[in-house]
């Protein structure tokens, strides 16, 4: 009897030993998203705390243009546009398919390369316009008469929300796109240049990303008419 028990425990033991082995990579990939998970840092809300989800509001600060994150609740409490300190970002994006714009005319903004984003500035109270590089967002100097003169012809850009909204403009490899967007979609081209860009052309990579990017807004997009000229 007792050979028995010793036999059975054995044939036991050498099972459960089996049963472990062939569960250890499912027990080492638990463990591995177990501490993945743990080592992730949770984005929270800049005004409360409150953990955040990937998709989430943001608000600019006018004066320094830096976005913050924002829960739904904070959020709401900065839509209105007469709050000083901080404005809330709108979520909408405008495809603007009858945009009018000249070769001569975006020559004449001067801007090195051909990607940029224009939004008024209440703090500098001009239009400020910026092009991303692989160093980040840089400013380049406007010619606001040349400006003003696009501006007449798309009457659309004189309803842009000061500091939120932004003429998005890409004209990189033929491309025409124009499109009023949340300035936070602007700083995340900005982003997605600067950490994706290699040697001196940019890569297969970044160039992807892009197109991804902007194909994600045509998706996206509402198409705004404009106007209808005599």
């Amino acid at each position: 009897m007792n050979r028995l028990q010793n036999i059975s425990a054995d044939t036991l033991k050498d099972e459960t030993s089996e049963q472990i082995d062939n569960r250890q990579p499912e027990i080492c990939n638990v463990l591995r998203r177990f501490i993945r998970a743990r080592s992730m840092p949770v984005e929270r809300c800049d005004m409360c705390s409150t953990a955040l989800g990937s998709d989430h509001p943001h608000l600019v600060e006018p004066a320094t243009r830096r976005l913050v994150c924002a829960c739904p609740a904070c959020a709401v409490l900065f839509s209105s546009s007469a709050n000083k300190k901080y404005r809330r970002v709108p979520q909408m994006v405008r495809a603007l398919p009858d945009f009018e714009m000249t070769d001569a005319q975006w020559e004449g903004l001067m801007i090195p390369i051909n990607m940029a984003f224009f939004f008024q500035s209440s703090a500098a109270g001009k239009v400020i316009v910026l092009y991303p590089s692989p160093a980040g967002a840089t400013e380049s100097l406007l010619d606001f008469d040349s400006w003003q003169t696009i501006v007449q012809t798309n009457p659309q850009l004189q309803r842009m929300e000061p500091d939120t909204e932004a003429l998005l403009v890409n004209r990189v490899q033929k491309a025409s796109d124009y499109f009023i967007v949340p300035i936070d979609e602007c700083y995340k081209l900005v982003g997605l240049i600067r950490t994706k860009w290699k040697g001196l052309s940019g890569g297969v990579e970044v160039w992807e990303a892009i197109n991804d990017f902007f194909a994600v807004l045509r998706n996206r997009s509402t198409e705004v008419a404009g106007a209808t000229h005599a």
